[in-house]
Protein backbone atom coordinates (compact mmCIF):
# COMPACT_ATOMS: atom_id res chain seq x y z
CA UNK A 1 0.00 0.00 0.00
CA UNK A 2 1.51 3.06 -1.00
CA UNK A 3 2.29 6.04 1.56
CA UNK A 4 1.28 9.12 0.85
CA UNK A 5 4.31 11.84 0.42
CA UNK A 6 4.72 14.15 2.45
CA UNK A 7 7.14 17.22 3.48
CA UNK A 8 8.07 18.85 7.08
CA UNK A 9 7.23 22.51 7.60
CA UNK A 10 7.42 24.20 11.08
CA UNK A 11 6.48 27.41 12.56
CA UNK A 12 6.25 29.42 16.26
CA UNK A 13 4.20 26.39 17.11
CA UNK A 14 6.14 23.19 15.82
CA UNK A 15 6.21 20.90 12.90
CA UNK A 16 3.70 19.33 11.34
CA UNK A 17 3.90 17.40 7.90
CA UNK A 18 2.00 18.76 5.06
CA UNK A 19 1.04 16.29 2.15
CA UNK A 20 3.53 17.19 -1.11
CA UNK A 21 0.75 17.92 -3.36
CA UNK A 22 -0.68 20.91 -1.16
CA UNK A 23 0.16 24.01 -2.39
CA UNK A 24 -0.59 25.59 1.24
CA UNK A 25 1.95 25.17 4.19
CA UNK A 26 1.79 24.77 8.01
CA UNK A 27 -0.19 27.58 9.17
CA UNK A 28 -2.97 27.36 6.41
CA UNK A 29 -2.87 24.08 8.05
CA UNK A 30 -3.23 24.83 11.52
CA UNK A 31 -6.10 27.17 10.47
CA UNK A 32 -8.12 24.36 8.83
CA UNK A 33 -7.46 22.92 12.11
CA UNK A 34 -8.15 25.84 14.48
CA UNK A 35 -11.17 27.16 12.46
CA UNK A 36 -14.24 24.27 11.37
CA UNK A 37 -16.55 27.11 11.21
CA UNK A 38 -19.21 27.40 8.55
CA UNK A 39 -17.61 25.07 6.33
CA UNK A 40 -16.93 27.48 4.00
CA UNK A 41 -13.59 28.14 2.60
CA UNK A 42 -12.53 31.96 0.93
CA UNK A 43 -11.76 30.04 -2.37
CA UNK A 44 -15.65 29.60 -2.32
CA UNK A 45 -15.69 33.70 -3.09
CA UNK A 46 -13.08 33.14 -5.65
CA UNK A 47 -12.64 36.86 -5.98
CA UNK A 48 -11.11 37.13 -2.27
CA UNK A 49 -8.26 35.03 -4.31
CA UNK A 50 -7.97 36.55 -7.27
CA UNK A 51 -6.87 39.75 -5.57
CA UNK A 52 -4.88 38.30 -3.17
CA UNK A 53 -3.22 37.47 -6.55
CA UNK A 54 -3.34 41.01 -7.37
CA UNK A 55 -1.95 42.59 -4.67
CA UNK A 56 0.59 40.20 -4.17
CA UNK A 57 1.64 40.57 -7.63
CA UNK A 58 1.94 44.62 -6.92
CA UNK A 59 3.58 43.82 -3.72
CA UNK A 60 6.17 42.18 -5.43
CA UNK A 61 6.56 44.78 -8.76
CA UNK A 62 7.55 47.07 -5.73
CA UNK A 63 9.75 45.28 -3.72
CA UNK A 64 11.42 44.25 -6.87
CA UNK A 65 11.79 48.14 -8.12
CA UNK A 66 12.94 48.38 -4.71
CA UNK A 67 15.29 46.06 -4.43
CA UNK A 68 13.73 44.35 -1.65
CA UNK A 69 13.92 40.82 -4.12
CA UNK A 70 15.97 39.67 -6.66
CA UNK A 71 14.42 39.02 -9.72
CA UNK A 72 14.66 35.54 -9.93
CA UNK A 73 12.15 35.66 -6.67
CA UNK A 74 10.31 38.60 -8.46
CA UNK A 75 9.77 35.97 -11.74
CA UNK A 76 9.01 33.42 -9.74
CA UNK A 77 6.35 35.12 -7.75
CA UNK A 78 4.58 37.03 -10.69
CA UNK A 79 4.00 33.63 -12.47
CA UNK A 80 2.80 32.15 -9.65
CA UNK A 81 0.24 35.48 -8.82
CA UNK A 82 -1.02 35.17 -12.53
CA UNK A 83 -1.42 31.81 -12.11
CA UNK A 84 -3.58 32.10 -8.16
CA UNK A 85 -5.77 35.56 -10.21
CA UNK A 86 -6.51 33.16 -13.50
CA UNK A 87 -7.88 30.72 -10.48
CA UNK A 88 -6.05 27.78 -11.89
CA UNK A 89 -5.09 27.07 -7.65
CA UNK A 90 -8.34 28.23 -6.13
CA UNK A 91 -8.64 24.51 -4.33
CA UNK A 92 -5.53 25.38 -2.23
CA UNK A 93 -7.43 28.15 -0.59
CA UNK A 94 -9.49 26.47 2.21
CA UNK A 95 -9.26 28.08 4.93
CA UNK A 96 -13.38 29.14 6.64
CA UNK A 97 -14.25 32.64 5.72
CA UNK A 98 -14.83 33.42 9.33
CA UNK A 99 -11.53 32.95 11.11
CA UNK A 100 -9.70 34.31 13.94
CA UNK A 101 -6.73 36.42 13.78
CA UNK A 102 -7.58 39.60 11.78
CA UNK A 103 -7.17 37.58 8.52
CA UNK A 104 -3.88 36.52 8.95
CA UNK A 105 -5.14 32.90 8.15
CA UNK A 106 -6.18 34.01 5.02
CA UNK A 107 -3.25 36.06 4.29
CA UNK A 108 -1.16 33.37 5.01
CA UNK A 109 -2.90 30.93 2.85
CA UNK A 110 -2.15 32.74 -0.22
CA UNK A 111 2.01 33.78 0.90
CA UNK A 112 2.25 29.76 1.38
CA UNK A 113 0.53 29.01 -1.94
CA UNK A 114 2.35 31.62 -4.22
CA UNK A 115 5.65 30.72 -2.46
CA UNK A 116 4.96 26.90 -3.18
CA UNK A 117 3.91 27.64 -6.66
CA UNK A 118 6.95 30.13 -7.63
CA UNK A 119 9.42 27.55 -5.95
CA UNK A 120 8.06 25.02 -8.77
CA UNK A 121 8.73 27.62 -11.29
CA UNK A 122 12.32 28.57 -9.91
CA UNK A 123 12.78 24.67 -9.73
CA UNK A 124 12.79 23.89 -6.61
CA UNK A 125 10.40 21.69 -4.52
CA UNK A 126 7.48 22.75 -2.42
CA UNK A 127 9.08 23.79 1.42
CA UNK A 128 12.17 25.32 0.28
CA UNK A 129 11.51 28.45 1.29
CA UNK A 130 15.22 29.67 1.71
CA UNK A 131 14.74 29.91 -2.10
CA UNK A 132 11.55 32.14 -1.79
CA UNK A 133 9.65 32.86 1.31
CA UNK A 134 6.32 33.17 2.16
CA UNK A 135 7.20 35.74 4.62
CA UNK A 136 10.37 36.94 3.56
CA UNK A 137 9.42 37.17 0.07
CA UNK A 138 5.77 37.03 -0.82
CA UNK A 139 4.95 39.14 2.05
CA UNK A 140 7.55 41.06 2.02
CA UNK A 141 7.08 45.31 3.13
CA UNK A 142 3.47 44.00 4.12
CA UNK A 143 1.57 42.83 7.18
CA UNK A 144 -1.78 41.15 7.48
CA UNK A 145 -3.15 44.08 8.22
CA UNK A 146 -2.82 46.03 5.06
CA UNK A 147 -2.66 42.98 2.58
CA UNK A 148 -5.94 41.22 3.43
CA UNK A 149 -8.30 44.60 3.73
CA UNK A 150 -6.52 46.01 0.37
CA UNK A 151 -7.18 42.49 -1.25
CA UNK A 152 -10.95 42.15 -0.22
CA UNK A 153 -11.91 45.44 -0.45
CA UNK A 154 -10.75 44.83 -4.71
CA UNK A 155 -12.78 41.44 -4.31
CA UNK A 156 -15.80 43.64 -3.02
CA UNK A 157 -15.34 46.22 -5.85
CA UNK A 158 -15.10 43.61 -8.77
CA UNK A 159 -18.24 41.73 -7.40
CA UNK A 160 -20.15 45.10 -6.79
CA UNK A 161 -18.91 46.31 -10.55
CA UNK A 162 -20.93 42.50 -11.49
CA UNK A 163 -24.20 42.60 -9.48
CA UNK A 164 -24.99 46.05 -10.80
CA UNK A 165 -24.47 44.71 -14.14
CA UNK A 166 -27.73 42.55 -12.69
CA UNK A 167 -29.47 45.37 -11.25
CA UNK A 168 -29.28 47.24 -14.71
CA UNK A 169 -30.99 44.44 -16.05
CA UNK A 170 -33.65 44.70 -13.81
CA UNK A 171 -34.13 48.46 -13.97
CA UNK A 172 -34.76 47.71 -17.71
CA UNK A 173 -37.43 45.13 -17.46
CA UNK A 174 -39.05 47.80 -14.73
CA UNK A 175 -39.08 50.20 -17.64
CA UNK A 176 -40.43 47.96 -20.48
CA UNK A 177 -43.37 47.12 -17.87
CA UNK A 178 -43.41 51.16 -17.53
CA UNK A 179 -44.05 51.79 -21.42
CA UNK A 180 -46.29 48.50 -21.66
CA UNK A 181 -48.50 49.86 -18.86
CA UNK A 182 -48.52 53.46 -19.59
CA UNK A 183 -52.36 53.79 -21.06
CA UNK A 184 -53.54 51.56 -18.58
CA UNK A 185 -56.00 53.03 -15.36
CA UNK A 186 -55.52 51.93 -12.33
CA UNK A 187 -56.60 53.13 -9.02
CA UNK A 188 -54.11 54.90 -6.76
CA UNK A 189 -54.26 53.65 -3.12
CA UNK A 190 -52.79 55.41 -0.16
CA UNK A 191 -52.97 54.01 3.58
CA UNK A 192 -54.46 50.89 1.89
CA UNK A 193 -57.31 53.30 0.62
CA UNK A 194 -58.46 53.79 -2.60
CA UNK A 195 -57.18 57.29 -3.16
CA UNK A 196 -57.14 59.33 -7.37
CA UNK A 197 -56.51 56.98 -10.57
CA UNK A 198 -52.95 56.75 -12.59
CA UNK A 199 -51.76 54.70 -15.24
CA UNK A 200 -49.87 51.64 -14.03
CA UNK A 201 -47.17 52.56 -15.69
CA UNK A 202 -46.55 54.96 -13.59
CA UNK A 203 -46.44 52.42 -10.82
CA UNK A 204 -43.37 50.26 -12.97
CA UNK A 205 -41.86 53.46 -13.75
CA UNK A 206 -42.03 54.51 -9.79
CA UNK A 207 -40.47 50.73 -9.24
CA UNK A 208 -37.56 51.69 -12.34
CA UNK A 209 -36.71 55.23 -10.82
CA UNK A 210 -36.21 54.02 -6.68
CA UNK A 211 -34.04 50.65 -8.37
CA UNK A 212 -31.95 53.82 -10.15
CA UNK A 213 -31.60 55.86 -7.20
CA UNK A 214 -30.84 52.91 -5.22
CA UNK A 215 -27.51 51.81 -8.25
CA UNK A 216 -26.77 55.74 -7.37
CA UNK A 217 -25.65 55.33 -3.88
CA UNK A 218 -24.34 51.92 -4.69
CA UNK A 219 -21.73 53.68 -6.90
CA UNK A 220 -21.05 56.25 -4.47
CA UNK A 221 -20.55 53.83 -1.79
CA UNK A 222 -18.59 51.62 -3.51
CA UNK A 223 -15.86 54.09 -4.43
CA UNK A 224 -15.09 53.94 -0.39
CA UNK A 225 -13.47 50.04 -1.34
CA UNK A 226 -10.69 52.11 -3.70
CA UNK A 227 -8.49 52.84 -1.02
CA UNK A 228 -5.33 51.39 -0.81
CA UNK A 229 -3.51 51.24 2.60
CA UNK A 230 -0.47 49.07 1.18
CA UNK A 231 2.46 50.12 2.81
CA UNK A 232 1.27 50.59 6.18
CA UNK A 233 2.09 47.24 7.65
CA UNK A 234 1.12 46.12 10.95
CA UNK A 235 -0.45 49.06 12.51
CA UNK A 236 -0.30 52.58 9.56
CA UNK A 237 3.17 53.11 10.85
CA UNK A 238 4.82 51.20 7.74
CA UNK A 239 7.55 49.71 9.58
CA UNK A 240 9.49 47.07 7.61
CA UNK A 241 8.07 49.10 4.55
CA UNK A 242 9.35 52.66 2.31
CA UNK A 243 7.32 55.26 1.35
CA UNK A 244 8.76 54.26 -2.18
CA UNK A 245 7.03 51.04 -1.83
CA UNK A 246 3.75 52.75 -1.14
CA UNK A 247 3.87 54.79 -4.31
CA UNK A 248 5.06 51.79 -6.62
CA UNK A 249 2.80 49.20 -5.07
CA UNK A 250 -0.46 51.57 -5.76
CA UNK A 251 1.18 52.13 -9.62
CA UNK A 252 1.40 48.81 -9.69
CA UNK A 253 -2.12 48.22 -8.64
CA UNK A 254 -3.53 50.46 -10.88
CA UNK A 255 -2.00 48.92 -13.83
CA UNK A 256 -2.97 45.81 -12.60
CA UNK A 257 -6.76 46.24 -12.19
CA UNK A 258 -7.70 49.23 -14.53
CA UNK A 259 -9.40 50.81 -11.60
CA UNK A 260 -8.64 54.17 -10.13
CA UNK A 261 -7.26 53.33 -7.13
CA UNK A 262 -5.81 55.97 -4.05
CA UNK A 263 -3.89 55.95 -1.47
CA UNK A 264 -5.38 55.92 2.03
CA UNK A 265 -5.64 59.82 3.32
CA UNK A 266 -4.31 58.09 6.64
CA UNK A 267 -3.07 54.69 7.16
CA UNK A 268 -3.09 54.47 10.56
CA UNK A 269 -7.22 54.79 10.38
CA UNK A 270 -7.71 52.82 7.26
CA UNK A 271 -5.55 50.16 9.41
CA UNK A 272 -8.08 50.00 11.89
CA UNK A 273 -11.13 51.37 10.35
CA UNK A 274 -13.57 49.40 8.61
CA UNK A 275 -15.63 52.22 7.63
CA UNK A 276 -15.81 51.23 3.63
CA UNK A 277 -17.14 47.97 4.17
CA UNK A 278 -19.95 49.46 6.47
CA UNK A 279 -20.80 52.13 3.87
CA UNK A 280 -21.51 49.86 1.10
CA UNK A 281 -23.31 47.30 3.22
CA UNK A 282 -25.40 50.17 4.60
CA UNK A 283 -26.39 51.19 0.73
CA UNK A 284 -27.19 47.61 0.26
CA UNK A 285 -29.60 47.96 3.20
CA UNK A 286 -31.04 50.82 1.87
CA UNK A 287 -31.72 49.24 -1.58
CA UNK A 288 -33.12 46.33 0.41
CA UNK A 289 -35.53 48.80 1.85
CA UNK A 290 -36.77 49.98 -1.90
CA UNK A 291 -36.77 46.42 -3.16
CA UNK A 292 -39.16 44.94 -0.31
CA UNK A 293 -41.19 48.04 -1.24
CA UNK A 294 -41.68 46.67 -4.98
CA UNK A 295 -42.10 42.90 -3.94
CA UNK A 296 -44.73 44.05 -1.16
CA UNK A 297 -46.76 45.91 -4.15
CA UNK A 298 -46.68 43.47 -6.43
CA UNK A 299 -47.96 40.86 -3.88
CA UNK A 300 -50.65 43.51 -2.88
CA UNK A 301 -51.37 44.60 -6.80
CA UNK A 302 -51.88 40.22 -7.69
CA UNK A 303 -53.43 39.34 -4.06
CA UNK A 304 -56.92 37.35 -4.88
CA UNK A 305 -57.19 36.84 -7.92
CA UNK A 306 -60.79 36.92 -7.75
CA UNK A 307 -60.89 38.42 -3.54
CA UNK A 308 -58.10 40.81 -3.94
CA UNK A 309 -57.26 43.53 -6.30
CA UNK A 310 -55.72 41.16 -8.89
CA UNK A 311 -54.83 44.19 -10.93
CA UNK A 312 -52.15 42.28 -12.66
CA UNK A 313 -51.11 38.45 -12.80
CA UNK A 314 -47.60 37.39 -11.69
CA UNK A 315 -46.42 34.28 -13.66
CA UNK A 316 -47.75 30.72 -12.18
CA UNK A 317 -44.45 28.81 -10.83
CA UNK A 318 -45.57 26.10 -8.69
CA UNK A 319 -48.48 24.72 -6.53
CA UNK A 320 -48.91 27.32 -3.90
CA UNK A 321 -50.73 24.78 -1.25
CA UNK A 322 -50.35 21.08 0.00
CA UNK A 323 -54.42 21.51 0.63
CA UNK A 324 -55.60 23.76 -1.29
CA UNK A 325 -56.17 23.26 -4.75
CA UNK A 326 -55.91 25.71 -7.14
CA UNK A 327 -53.88 28.06 -5.32
CA UNK A 328 -50.80 29.53 -7.13
CA UNK A 329 -48.18 32.05 -4.32
CA UNK A 330 -46.38 34.83 -5.34
CA UNK A 331 -43.24 32.90 -4.05
CA UNK A 332 -40.51 35.01 -6.39
CA UNK A 333 -41.43 38.47 -4.30
CA UNK A 334 -41.74 36.37 -1.59
CA UNK A 335 -37.75 34.88 -1.92
CA UNK A 336 -36.61 38.50 -2.93
CA UNK A 337 -37.92 39.43 0.66
CA UNK A 338 -36.49 36.81 2.28
CA UNK A 339 -32.86 37.69 0.47
CA UNK A 340 -33.47 41.36 1.88
CA UNK A 341 -34.53 40.42 4.90
CA UNK A 342 -31.00 38.44 5.30
CA UNK A 343 -28.90 41.38 3.64
CA UNK A 344 -30.40 43.57 6.09
CA UNK A 345 -29.29 41.20 8.93
CA UNK A 346 -25.89 40.75 7.54
CA UNK A 347 -25.61 44.65 7.84
CA UNK A 348 -26.45 44.48 11.30
CA UNK A 349 -23.12 42.23 11.49
CA UNK A 350 -21.01 44.20 9.82
CA UNK A 351 -22.38 47.16 11.93
CA UNK A 352 -21.72 45.43 14.84
CA UNK A 353 -18.24 44.06 13.60
CA UNK A 354 -17.43 47.78 13.06
CA UNK A 355 -18.45 48.80 16.37
CA UNK A 356 -15.89 46.65 17.66
CA UNK A 357 -12.56 48.37 15.92
CA UNK A 358 -10.05 48.36 18.52
CA UNK A 359 -7.05 50.53 19.13
CA UNK A 360 -5.19 50.11 15.88
CA UNK A 361 -6.91 47.09 14.31
CA UNK A 362 -10.24 45.85 13.89
CA UNK A 363 -9.89 41.77 14.04
CA UNK A 364 -13.81 40.83 13.26
CA UNK A 365 -13.14 41.99 9.44
CA UNK A 366 -13.07 38.44 8.30
CA UNK A 367 -16.49 37.93 9.39
CA UNK A 368 -17.52 41.52 7.94
CA UNK A 369 -16.30 40.11 4.58
CA UNK A 370 -17.85 36.88 4.59
CA UNK A 371 -21.07 38.89 5.40
CA UNK A 372 -20.73 41.68 2.76
CA UNK A 373 -19.52 39.23 0.04
CA UNK A 374 -22.80 36.93 0.78
CA UNK A 375 -25.02 40.08 0.63
CA UNK A 376 -23.61 41.42 -2.91
CA UNK A 377 -24.41 37.43 -4.09
CA UNK A 378 -27.78 37.05 -2.71
CA UNK A 379 -28.47 40.18 -4.16
CA UNK A 380 -26.84 39.73 -7.25
CA UNK A 381 -29.38 36.30 -7.54
CA UNK A 382 -32.10 38.19 -6.27
CA UNK A 383 -32.12 40.52 -9.16
CA UNK A 384 -32.15 38.09 -12.02
CA UNK A 385 -34.80 35.85 -9.79
CA UNK A 386 -36.84 38.99 -10.03
CA UNK A 387 -36.55 39.82 -13.12
CA UNK A 388 -36.38 36.61 -15.56
CA UNK A 389 -39.75 34.45 -13.04
CA UNK A 390 -41.45 37.55 -12.08
CA UNK A 391 -41.30 41.20 -13.57
CA UNK A 392 -40.64 39.63 -17.40
CA UNK A 393 -43.79 37.86 -17.31
CA UNK A 394 -46.13 40.32 -15.39
CA UNK A 395 -49.38 40.33 -17.60
CA UNK A 396 -52.08 43.35 -16.48
CA UNK A 397 -55.62 42.92 -15.87
CA UNK A 398 -56.92 45.75 -17.70
CA UNK A 399 -60.45 44.73 -17.61
CA UNK A 400 -60.12 44.36 -13.57
CA UNK A 401 -58.13 47.53 -13.31
CA UNK A 402 -61.04 49.95 -15.22
CA UNK A 403 -63.75 47.83 -13.29
CA UNK A 404 -61.90 48.63 -10.21
CA UNK A 405 -61.41 52.76 -10.90
CA UNK A 406 -65.15 53.01 -12.28
CA UNK A 407 -66.66 51.35 -8.81
CA UNK A 408 -64.24 53.62 -6.64
CA UNK A 409 -65.06 56.21 -4.59
CA UNK A 410 -62.06 57.79 -5.12
CA UNK A 411 -62.16 58.24 -9.13
CA UNK A 412 -64.44 61.42 -8.15
CA UNK A 413 -61.14 63.89 -7.75
CA UNK A 414 -60.35 62.95 -11.55
CA UNK A 415 -64.47 64.62 -11.82
CA UNK A 416 -64.05 67.67 -9.48
CA UNK A 417 -62.16 70.00 -12.22
CA UNK A 418 -65.74 68.77 -14.57
CA UNK A 419 -68.33 68.94 -12.66
CA UNK A 420 -66.88 70.96 -9.31
CA UNK A 421 -66.18 70.18 -5.71
CA UNK A 422 -69.64 70.18 -4.06
CA UNK A 423 -71.35 68.33 -7.14
CA UNK A 424 -68.78 65.89 -6.83
CA UNK A 425 -68.90 65.58 -2.74
CA UNK A 426 -72.47 64.54 -3.09
CA UNK A 427 -72.10 62.03 -5.85
CA UNK A 428 -69.33 60.63 -3.59
CA UNK A 429 -71.82 60.79 -0.55
CA UNK A 430 -74.38 58.70 -2.95
CA UNK A 431 -71.69 56.05 -3.96
CA UNK A 432 -70.95 55.42 -0.61
CA UNK A 433 -74.69 54.65 0.86
CA UNK A 434 -75.70 52.88 -2.11
CA UNK A 435 -72.83 50.98 -3.00
CA UNK A 436 -73.20 52.16 -6.20
CA UNK A 437 -70.02 53.09 -8.74
CA UNK A 438 -69.23 56.30 -8.87
CA UNK A 439 -69.18 56.38 -13.09
CA UNK A 440 -72.91 54.38 -12.76
CA UNK A 441 -74.33 57.60 -11.02
CA UNK A 442 -72.99 59.84 -13.73
CA UNK A 443 -73.90 58.31 -16.64
CA UNK A 444 -77.58 58.06 -14.85
CA UNK A 445 -78.16 61.55 -13.56
CA UNK A 446 -76.82 62.85 -16.92
CA UNK A 447 -73.84 65.11 -15.55
CA UNK A 448 -71.08 63.89 -18.12
CA UNK A 449 -71.33 62.98 -21.82
CA UNK A 450 -69.32 59.71 -22.63
CA UNK A 451 -66.74 61.76 -24.52
CA UNK A 452 -66.89 64.02 -21.05
CA UNK A 453 -66.31 60.93 -19.02
CA UNK A 454 -63.78 59.37 -21.54
CA UNK A 455 -61.84 63.20 -21.71
CA UNK A 456 -61.78 63.44 -17.71
CA UNK A 457 -60.16 60.02 -17.33
CA UNK A 458 -57.80 60.20 -20.11
CA UNK A 459 -54.06 60.11 -18.68
CA UNK A 460 -53.52 63.48 -19.96
CA UNK A 461 -56.33 64.17 -17.20
CA UNK A 462 -55.08 62.42 -14.23
CA UNK A 463 -51.40 62.48 -14.85
CA UNK A 464 -48.71 65.50 -15.78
Amino acid sequence: MATQQTRTESDLIGAREIPMECKYGVQTLRAIDNFPITGIGINRYPNIVKYLGVIKKAAAVANYETGKISKEIYEGIVKACDDVMAGKYNDQFPVDVIQGGAGTSTNMNANEVIANIALEYMGHQPGQYEFCSPNDHVNGSQSTNDAYPCAVHLAMYADHLEMVKHLDMLIESLEKKAEEYKNIIKMGRTQLQDAVPMTLGLTFNAFAQSMKNEKEHLLQAAKELLYSNMGATAIGTGICSTLEYREVCLRALREITGWDIQLAKDFVQATSDATPMLVYSSALRTLCTSLCKVCNDLRLMSSGPRCGLGEISLPALQPGSSIMPGKVNPVIPEVVNQICYRVMGNDHCIMLGANNAQLELNVMEPVMVYALLESIELMQNGFDVLRTLCIDGIVANEKRCKELVENSVGVITALVPVIGYKPCTKLAKEAIETGRGVMDLVREQGLLTEEQIADAMSTKRIML
